[in-house]
């Protein structure tokens, strides 16, 4: 019996996303947007989320008054609600051009060669958007999402993920022992990896973030330096616009040097912090990142 009532508890949620995302569609990207901004900043703050947000925030940020805490935490509960709610225009987004893209230059030898490659990122701005800007620009990638609870949604959100896409090798796996086997079987195949890189992984290695040694995936690192593939550092910001800017910064050629996983990792959250830094109201404080 209770299993029939989730079910049909997860059908209503299905029933009213697909509403949602549906009426979202034939707005404009910004419209979207502050609906998703409102809705998430206004409830947000009531969830034990905003808790550990705030928590992880102070730990970054130690000198700031708990006012300019707030403000920072509710700016990126609205990130959080746009990003959410521009999965109902993920495709518009990419067809509309409100991607700016910087650095190009760094990675014409990969596009030009379709050389396979690891592109990182973290939750800031919409990251959203990274797999299908790597794909619309002509490389093959393949990428880990987490699986959402009610399979109905997460089948949906999947969906609108996939159609963004435009090469017929792309694709998104769910983390987990299937996301590995497929990340093999892709870099085996040629293709491209994109992947978040700031959550906690309770499986990883302790590595130094923001002065604090916490778990730390560093399996992709192996996984470059077996395959001799380079590490592009992905920067993602959004702009007040509505619009985003992706920064492709050199590739970091980790199997030509000595380093071990820890260190290349070191100098990999070297780089994440000051993204971080540069655009705190952007980053998703609301993950129990440093416990």
């Amino acid at each position: 019996m209770n299993s029939f009532f989730i079910n049909i508890r997860f059908l209503i949620e299905f029933l009213f996303v697909k509403l949602i995302f549906f009426i979202l569609y034939f707005f404009p990207v910004s419209f979207s947007s502050k609906i998703g901004a409102f809705i998430f900043r206004l409830f947000g703050r009531l969830s034990k989320r905003h808790l550990v947000a705030i928590k992880n925030c102070k730990h970054v940020f130690p000198n700031l008054s708990d006012n300019e805490i707030e403000k920072i935490i509710l700016k990126s509960w609205e990130n959080l609600g746009k990003t959410v709610f521009e999965l109902a225009i993920l495709k518009k987004i990419i067809k509309t051009k409100s991607i700016e893209t910087k650095g190009i230059e760094n990675i014409n030898k990969i596009l030009k060669s379709k050389t396979p490659s690891i592109f990182f990122s973290i939750h800031n701005s919409n990251w959203e958007i990274c797999t299908p800007l790597l794909d619309n620009i002509g490389l093959e990638v393949g990428a880990i999402y987490r699986h959402i609870n009610n399979e109905l949604i997460d089948n949906f959100v999947l969906n609108q993920r996939n159609r963004s896409l435009k090469n017929k090798g792309s694709f998104y796996t769910p983390k987990g022992k299937q996301s590995a086997k497929d990340i093999i079987e892709a870099v085996n195949n040629n293709k491209s990896i994109f992947l978040l890189i700031d959550q906690k992984d309770s499986a990883g290695e302790n590595v130094t973030l923001f002065n604090k040694q916490i778990k730390t995936q560093t399996g992709f690192l192996k996984i470059a330096r077996k395959y001799k593939m380079p590490l592009v550092p992905m920067e993602n910001i959004r702009q007040k616009n509505g619009k985003f800017v992706i920064i492709f910064h050199k590739p970091i050629y980790y199997y030509e040097d000595q380093n071990s996983d820890i260190e290349m990792m070191e100098r990999i959250h070297n780089i994440i912090e000051k993204w971080i830094l540069s655009n705190p109201t952007q980053w998703f404080w609301q993950h129990n990142r440093f416990n």
